[in-house]
């Protein structure tokens, strides 16, 4: 492939460029750089679309709904998707090393969940696409005769899909995928931070036998750039979007002209209940990861950690043990288990939470500040893996996301106070639930506020069931059916016999 850089000991930079209408376009403003997390290196130089570039991508795409793309069948259009599927996989050496590059994420993480579970996103949704039903119902008339109703599905039409930066492919995949099997058109516009995975994808589109136009990519920023250009054109007709909520806020009002819908998976300020009846070594593995992984940069991950009083001490104990076991390094080093955040920016961010932590008195467990490597990587964007207690509920680290491989550690006397502290929150995205007890496990996970409830594990996800947000988290449902009822308007055909 060549368009990124393909191996992380390359000295030459590839310039990113926009990919609209099967072919590889560098027009719009000057280029900006994307730069390597874990080095503060350049990765490559990308394009910037103007909004002329957005309107050439929402042109070619709506073209493309009147071309062969519009007329092939369900069997068809997903035997291109599994095409797809292939492709990524084909190419895996290539999506791996750019994701690891963009992201600064450890090999390890990336090759195991970011590239495979990409590439599956198009296996699912072919497999949903081809079995999807739609409802009837005969209706009587008064001359006797009747007349029969049924639902057809058709696509929406162009899609714009605006991508975030911690798990660019999978996240990217998760809405192509079904837009794509249902017939859509698409626009991706990728976190500038991550544009890389997104450009290459359009390589395997034109190998797979996509139709030039189904799929465009646009690089650029949010506001005055290629994000605002294209989720205010007229031309889009649905938009969906993984990020802050602050973005979805925004891209929310842009939709209401033109009423376009929205599919928005937002912020989030996850809790975790551990009951004192639970597996502890359970309870310590699973909240490792949901606090740690991708270094806390998962909108799903756990920020807040409620424990029962009898086991507090033997769960922040072992907490700590555990995140002082974490190694950062080169992310392409498999003994690395923790990588940098995305930005100098986002750790500006991360370490004004890690002072207002210790200027409200928290009781700093493990952790709280940058941290320094030495070598190429003393200029990445590290920090430490940070645990606290101590802090009121009203606290800003305790009640505002911040995004980072960080939790606080409160004790909870009874389970009605579990759940309430759980549910005092803005938010309401994912929770996960730790305890033994089989009637307290499904009485607990009804009462908390969010999209998605885990007992007994995190980021365990079967691609049929709904996933979204409640309260500020977000608005609609992805995920299976779901996904196909957002891609899709249902046509009612009514036929008097």
């Amino acid at each position: 492939m060549n368009i990124a850089v393909s191996s992380h000991s390359r000295s030459s930079l590839a310039q990113l460029s926009h990919f609209i209408d099967g072919r590889f376009v560098a027009a719009g403003r000057p280029v900006f750089e994307n730069r390597n997390p874990a080095t503060g290196g350049l990765v490559n130089l990308v394009a910037e679309a103007d909004a002329g570039v957005v309107d050439d991508a929402v042109k070619a795409a709506r073209r493309a709904l009147k071309g062969p793309w519009g007329r092939m069948s369900a069997p068809e259009r997903a035997a291109i998707l599994r095409k797809v599927a292939d492709g990524i996989m084909r190419h895996f050496d290539d999506f791996l090393t750019a994701e690891v590059l963009d992201t600064g994420k450890p090999v390890g993480l990336a090759s195991h969940i970011d590239i495979p579970r990409g590439a599956a996103n198009f296996n699912v949704f072919a497999d949903q696409v081809v079995s999807l039903s739609t409802e009837s119902f005969h209706l009587p008339t008064p001359d006797g005769t009747g007349a029969l109703n049924y639902a057809l599905r058709v696509p929406r039409g162009v899609i714009a899909v605006v991508c975030p930066w911690n798990l660019p492919l999978l996240l990217m995949t998760w809405k192509v995928a079904p837009a794509l099997a249902c017939g859509n058109a698409v626009v991706v516009k990728p976190s500038e931070e991550t544009p890389t995975t997104a450009t290459l994808l359009g390589e395997i589109m034109n190998e797979a036998g996509v139709p030039p136009g189904v799929y465009n990519v646009v690089h650029g920023y949010g506001p005055d750039s290629a994000g605002e250009y294209l989720t205010r054109h007229p031309g889009v007709d649905g938009i969906t979007f993984t990020g802050e909520t602050r973005t979805g806020t925004a891209i929310m009002k842009a939709a209401a002209d033109g009423v376009r819908p929205v599919s928005l998976e937002l912020g989030g300020k996850n809790a975790a209940l551990v009951f004192a009846d639970c597996d502890l070594d359970k309870a310590i593995e699973g909240t490792m990861r949901s606090v740690f992984a991708n270094c806390g940069q998962v909108c799903l991950g756990t920020e807040r950690v409620y424990v029962e009083r009898s086991i507090f001490e033997a769960f922040v104990g072992r907490l700590k043990s555990g995140a002082e076991s974490l190694r950062m390094g080169d992310p392409f080093d498999k003994a690395t288990t923790l990588g940098p955040l995305i930005s100098r920016e986002h750790r500006d961010k991360v370490t004004t939470y890690y002072a207002k932590a210790a200027a409200e008195g928290a009781t700093v467990v493990t952790g709280g500040g940058q941290a320094r490597l030495g070598g190429p990587h003393d200029h990445g964007f590290f920090v430490q893996p940070t645990i606290w207690t101590g802090l009121p509920e009203t606290s800003a680290v305790v009640r505002e996301e911040i995004f980072g491989p960080c939790c606080h550690i409160a004790p909870f006397d009874d389970e009605d106070a579990a759940i309430e502290a759980a549910n005092d929150s803005p938010y309401g995205l994912a929770t996960s639930i730790w305890t033994e007890n089989l009637s307290r496990a499904h009485r607990v996970a009804g009462r908390i506020d969010v999209g998605i409830a885990w007992v007994n594990s995190w980021f365990l996800r079967d691609l049929r069931t709904p996933f979204g947000g409640s309260k500020q988290s977000g608005i609609g449902r992805e995920g299976g059916v779901h996904s196909m009822e957002f891609y899709t308007e249902l046509r009612n055909v009514c036929v008097k016999l």
